[in-house]
């Protein structure tokens, strides 16, 4: 007979889970898993853990983002053996009871599709739930040889490097970010860019820049890319890549595959793309169709309302 109890997250759950849980489903599961923690109110965050017989079968988490105010992050995981028992739902419910006065009462979830791996039981357990998907996005590898080059000259289209500190960049990763999340209002500051996206923890390695002619000569930057660590020595580069949110999508179009073009020249690289990056995901959907790019792995952002 099982016997549930609910008692908040504590210092050494972490492992005592992993033992349960094994590895996570994808690197989202990893980074979510992060999220498990001592109840906190600055930024506010419950995580509860279920346990049958006085060992932890599951545990979920409700968390609020500054970055995205408007919701809250839910992350739930139970042991193979207690699925479809309810348990997940009742962590739920109770994590909701939780939530005080003036915490977003929406919440939001994500969850991963990738070869070889069957998310249909984290799709059910998100719909039971009322939630429905708001956004799509792929990890797609980018392969040497599907775009051509763009041309430079003295006066014209310039590629430059740039520092991550940079001031200008920080400012355009900024506007980038937040005028892709309209289906999830951000408010990206020089902080959290920094912080998320640009400083040295997050693994950044560097930057370069398209500009529509050279700096010295009032150039502005009409797309850029950052490049990470990658998890492993011998995997693609990750690229955040991104443009000048004040061009059109026809204004953009040219600087994106310019840019990739140049980055996928001689290597491979890895990218996420987002349903919200229209031009980028056109283009991605054009190299797939060509055998030019893979898509590894695709991830489902759900939510209440």
């Amino acid at each position: 007979m099982v016997t549930l109890e609910f008692r908040p997250w504590a210092d050494g759950d972490d492992l005592a889970l992993l033992e349960i849980l094994g590895d996570p489903a994808s690197p989202h599961a990893h980074q979510d898993r992060t999220m498990f923690r001592v109840d906190a109110e600055k930024p506010f965050s419950r995580a509860l853990v279920a346990t049958d017989q006085g060992i932890a079968v599951a545990a979920g988490v409700v968390f609020a983002s500054t970055l995205h105010p408007k919701r809250l992050w839910l992350y739930v995981e139970v042991a193979r053996e207690h699925r479809r028992t309810g348990v997940g739902t009742e962590v739920v419910a109770r994590l909701r009871a939780l939530v005080p006065a003036g915490q977003p009462v929406e919440l939001k979830a994500r969850y991963t599709l990738t070869a070889g791996t069957d998310a249909a039981a984290a799709a059910g357990f998100c719909a039971s739930l009322g939630m429905e998907k708001i956004q799509e996005a792929r990890d797609v590898i980018v392969e040497p040889g599907g775009l051509l080059l763009p041309v430079f000259d003295d006066g014209g289209l310039t590629l430059e490097d740039l520092g991550t500190g940079s001031v200008e960049l920080t400012q355009l990763v900024i506007e980038f970010y937040n005028s892709i999340h309209e289906w999830d209002p951000a408010a990206m500051t020089l902080g959290s860019a920094q912080k998320m996206l640009l400083n040295d923890a997050t693994g950044a390695q560097g930057v370069i820049v398209l500009r529509n002619k050279p700096k010295a000569m009032g150039g502005k930057i009409l797309s850029f890319a950052i490049s990470y660590t990658p998890a492993r020595v011998d995997a693609p580069a990750d690229v955040l890549l991104g443009w000048n949110p004040l061009l059109g999508r026809d204004e953009s179009a040219e600087p994106i595959r310019g840019l990739l073009a140049m980055l996928a020249h001689e290597h491979p690289v890895k990218l996420e793309v987002d349903g919200s990056m229209v031009v980028l995901s056109s283009l991605v959907d054009a190299l797939v169709r060509a055998e030019h790019a893979t898509v590894i792995a695709t991830t489902h952002i759900v939510a209440t309302a």
